[in-house]
């Protein structure tokens, strides 16, 4: 089975409604291929390598979170931007990429799936005072040590957190927003949470975290941000019976 990539593309800005948002980067069809979709592949980051297994894998369409042309970058087409673009167009693959409309959505974004993998309970969106919030808030089944936080992201996510140590206190209510959403850790303070998680961490997120009371656990960019795309792969493939495959990159950020 086959589905046309307008109508594939159509049916993710349905579900993703990325005009309700704004971004720092074009979200849906950023390099256009082929008319039909049959296999899609999808990654976190639209980097060479995905790109090279894309193409082994005969796909139609790569579906990534980390598209192209980010606000500010060098628009000039040369060196690495080159070479991905001409591997998209020598293949007649297309590009299609989704940002924060991927971070944000309820069911099958990143920070929804992140609940879900981390047997987290959703109880609001993590900014006060925000329309439109990026960041979740919520509380685990039972109270755990951050320790015991620590060992579960570590064997959900395959990956050992960083750890800063807040405060004493065992851990219940705590904040999330994946990827490099560090500074969040302020509106966890806010809320008066236990503990905050996100995929980075800079040298001022350690001050905010002791000062604040708040244990912060940066587990990963990369790792946080690898189930909304495959959540998202696998609706597509369910809803317009096409093949889908999640290529999995090692990135140690």
């Amino acid at each position: 089975m086959s589905v046309a990539l307008t109508q594939l593309v159509k049916t993710l800005d349905q579900w993703l409604e990325p005009g309700l948002i704004k971004d720092y980067c074009p979200n849906g069809l950023q390099v256009e291929g082929r008319a039909q979709v049959r296999r899609i592949v999808t990654g976190v980051t639209a980097s060479q390598a995905l790109l090279d297994a894309a193409v082994l894998a005969k796909a139609d369409a790569v579906l990534v979170h980390h598209g192209y042309f980010w606000r500010g970058e060098d628009p000039c087409v040369r060196g690495m931007k080159r070479r991905r673009l001409q591997t998209l167009l020598e293949h007649d693959i297309s590009l299609i990429a989704y940002h924060l409309p991927l971070d944000i959505h309820p069911q099958l974004g990143n920070n929804a799936q992140l609940a879900r993998r981390l047997g987290l309970t959703i109880e609001g969106g993590l900014e006060l005072n925000s329309r439109q919030p990026v960041g979740l808030w919520g509380r685990l089944e039972q109270p755990l040590s951050a320790e015991q936080l620590a060992e579960r992201i570590e064997a959900e996510l395959g990956r050992r957190p960083q750890w800063i140590e807040g405060n004493a206190k065992r851990i219940e209510t705590l904040g999330w927003c994946t990827g490099a959403a560090q500074g969040y850790i302020e509106h966890a303070i806010a809320r008066g949470l236990d503990a905050f998680i996100s995929g980075e961490i800079s040298e001022p997120t350690v001050y905010a975290a002791r000062e604040g009371g708040v244990h912060y656990f940066g587990a990963g960019h990369h790792a946080t941000e690898r189930y909304g795309i495959q959540a998202v792969g696998q609706q597509l493939a369910d809803e317009f019976d096409i093949e889908h495959c999640y290529i999995e990159l090692d990135n140690p950020v």
